[in-house]
C-alpha cells in the first residue's frame, strides 16, 4: 500500500477587503507610478530639476524624451554674486540722528511795478502844481513888523484877504479909497471917499519923513504906507487886500491931520 506524503496546500490568510482598503491600495499604486516618473537630483553646483514626464498611461519609454533640459542657476547668478561681493558694506548705529542745513532766507521788499511809479509821479506832479498855484492866487507879502503897535496898520491888517469890489467901502469888499477911508473911520478920522478928495485934505510929505500909517497917493490909486518899501491896499478887480512892495514909479506921501 502506497502512502502519499504530499501535504495539502492551504490558502494564506488575508485581511478582510473593505471599500476603504481598496481605495488606499489604488492610491498607493498611483503614487508609485508618479514617483517612478519624477526625480529630483541635488548637485553641488546648483539644483537640477527634471519635470514630470509623460502622464499616467503613456509608454514608459517616452518619459526620457519628454523631460526638459536642466538649468544651471549658479551660472545665471554669477554676475549678481560678483557685484554683491565687491559692494561696500553699509551700517548705521542703533541710534541715528538726521540733520540738514536750512538755507538762510532773507525777505526782500518787492519793487513797485512801473505803473504804480508812474501813477505816483503823476499824482506828485499834480499835487506840486496845485501847491505852486496856491501862492500865485495870493501874492500877499508877510505882515511887516511895523504893524505891531501902529494903530492904523493893526486895523488895516484885519482885512487882509478881503476881495476888491469897485465902489466898495465895507468888509464885504473894498476899492482902494473905500478901504483907506474905512480904516481911518475906525480910529475916528473921517476922510473923503475918493483918491483926489483924500489928497486934498492931507499934507504932502517927503519919503524920508513918511512913517507907517501915512498914505501913498498916485493918479487913480491910494494906499497905506507900512514902512520900508511896503504898503497895504486893495489893488484891483480879481485881487484882495494885501501887503506888498511899493510899485508906484513916483509915489506921493501924505499925512493925515
Amino acid at each position: 500500500m502506497t502512502v502519499s506524503t504530499t501535504r495539502a496546500r492551504h490558502r494564506a490568510a488575508r485581511r478582510p477587503s473593505t471599500p476603504l482598503s481598496e481605495l488606499a491600495s489604488a492610491a498607493s499604486e498611483q503614487m508609485g507610478t508618479v514617483g517612478r516618473r519624477t526625480a529630483v537630483v541635488a548637485a553641488s553646483s546648483g539644483l537640477v530639476v527634471t519635470m514630470i514626464g509623460a502622464p499616467a498611461g503613456a509608454a514608459s519609454d517616452n518619459s526620457a524624451a519628454g523631460a526638459l533640459n536642466s538649468v544651471d542657476t549658479a551660472a545665471l547668478t554669477a554676475s549678481a554674486r560678483a557685484v554683491l561681493n565687491t559692494s561696500p558694506v553699509v551700517s548705521s548705529p542703533a541710534e541715528a540722528a538726521w540733520t540738514f542745513d536750512a538755507p538762510v532766507v532773507t525777505a526782500v521788499k518787492p519793487t513797485p511795478p512801473p505803473e504804480t511809479r508812474r501813477a505816483s509821479t503823476a499824482a506828485s506832479r499834480s499835487t506840486t502844481t496845485r501847491t505852486a498855484a496856491a501862492p500865485a492866487a495870493v501874492t500877499n507879502a508877510p505882515i511887516p513888523q511895523s504893524v505891531a503897535g501902529n494903530a492904523v496898520l493893526e486895523v488895516a491888517a484885519r482885512y487882509v484877504g478881503t476881495p476888491y469890489v469897485s465902489g466898495g467901502s465895507t468888509p464885504d469888499g473894498f476899492d482902494c479909497s473905500g478901504f483907506v477911508s474905512y480904516v481911518y473911520a475906525q480910529l475916528g478920522v473921517s476922510l473923503p471917499r475918493t483918491t483926489t478928495g483924500i489928497k486934498s485934505v492931507t499934507t504932502v510929505i517927503s519919503r524920508d519923513e513918511a512913517q507907517p500909517g501915512d498914505l501913498i497917493w498916485s493918479p487913480g490909486h491910494i494906499s497905506i504906507y507900512a514902512g520900508g518899501n511896503d504898503q497895504i491896499d486893495s489893488p484891483r478887480p480879481g485881487k484882495t487886500i494885501q501887503f506888498r512892495a511899493i510899485w508906484q514909479s513916483s509915489p506921493v506921501f501924505l499925512r493925515v491931520g
